[in-house]
């Protein structure tokens, strides 16, 4: 006997989930239903945001289980999501993952963050972070300052397009993040227009502070030569430099070739004028205002669900398909 499945769209292909007692072909019964919840979280991962928040508690308790707690959110990865939704579910969202997360969660991604008090709130929260992706956030130098001492585990760091933080918050962030080997720090080059000064200033607190990064993007920055050759004299682990758009840079190859053998340098040449945008437009913060009621029926599912103990079994009738939104398999 088989049971229902439980499908889901992810980039690789298509994931297929099981869930009761499948008959295995060699006729061993599999019980889906008690995988570890450590199986569980791995597994689910690949599905969309909304799936893992609003069907995945449906099919069984113990699935209910694994998406309620921790092991589903060692990696929060909402920079899709994000980019569509309005600030105030962005805020609520945030808090309900991170607290499901009870403080394990290692990787965070989010696109936009608007509020300082939402990254202070990460920030006490961030005790196994290692990852930080933060691309065009409201975050400031002043607050960067207060929080980056709490961000020790870092070794990964996407500030892109975050305008509102300069040399300061980069030295900063340096200091205190002493484990950086990445340093994502993309720059849209109608937002830096005529900030010749400070650009400058960060890649000299770049060289100053993260001498151990491996990996630097400072596409569409006004960094010059000289800022450049001080990231390369002082960062010798460097193997992946990207300086698109940065039309200020001229670097010899037999300089490279001969002190930079193993390094890798995009630019500053771009082969596309929208290279340097990357896929973060100008109208993508604010595409939550088009979007339909779905995030907010999202939220009422959710909601319905706080609370609630109860384990739904696909056998007979089942979800209605209407009532579900999902186009569930026929029963076998």
């Amino acid at each position: 006997m088989a049971s229902r499945a439980l499908t889901g769209e992810t980039k690789g292909g298509r994931l297929i989930f099981l869930c009761g007692d499948d008959m295995a072909d060699g006729g061993e019964v599999r019980a889906w239903g008690e995988l570890i919840p450590d199986a569980l979280g791995l597994i689910f991962r690949n599905l969309p945001l909304q799936e893992i928040l609003t069907v995945i508690p449906r099919v069984c308790k113990s699935w209910r289980r694994a998406v309620s707690g921790p092991y589903c959110w060692q990696e929060i990865d909402i920079d899709e999501w994000s980019q569509r939704c309005k600030p105030e579910q962005l805020d609520r969202m945030l808090h309900m993952l991170i607290d499901r997360s009870c403080g394990s969660f290692r990787r965070l991604s989010v696109f936009g963050l608007h509020t300082e008090s939402m990254f202070t709130f990460i920030a006490d929260h961030a005790g196994s972070l290692e990852r930080l992706e933060l691309p065009r956030s409201e975050i400031s130098d002043s607050i960067v300052e207060l929080i980056a001492p709490r961000l020790s585990s870092l070794t990964y760091l996407d500030v892109s397009y975050c305008s509102k933080i300069g040399a300061r918050a980069i030295e900063v962030f340096g200091k205190h993040c002493r484990s950086l080997v990445f340093l994502r720090r993309r720059m849209h080059p109608l937002e830096v227009a005529g900030d010749y000064d400070c650009q400058e200033e960060e890649a000299f607190a770049i060289a100053k502070t993260m001498t151990k990064l491996r990996h630097l993007e400072m596409s569409c920055q006004h960094s010059t030569t000289q800022g450049v050759l001080e990231i390369l004299s002082k960062c010798r682990d460097l193997e992946y430099l990207d300086v698109r758009g940065c039309w200020e840079v001229k670097l010899d190859k037999k300089y490279l070739e001969e002190w930079h053998s193993g390094l890798k340098v995009l630019g500053p040449e771009i082969e596309d004028r929208y290279e340097c945008a990357d896929y973060y437009s100008d109208t993508s913060a604010y595409s939550w205002r088009s979007i339909s009621d779905d995030e907010d029926m999202m939220w009422e599912d959710i909601n319905a669900m706080e609370g609630e103990d109860f384990q739904v079994r696909f056998y007979g009738g089942g979800f209605n398909d209407v009532e579900t939104g999902y186009d569930w398999p026929p029963s076998p």
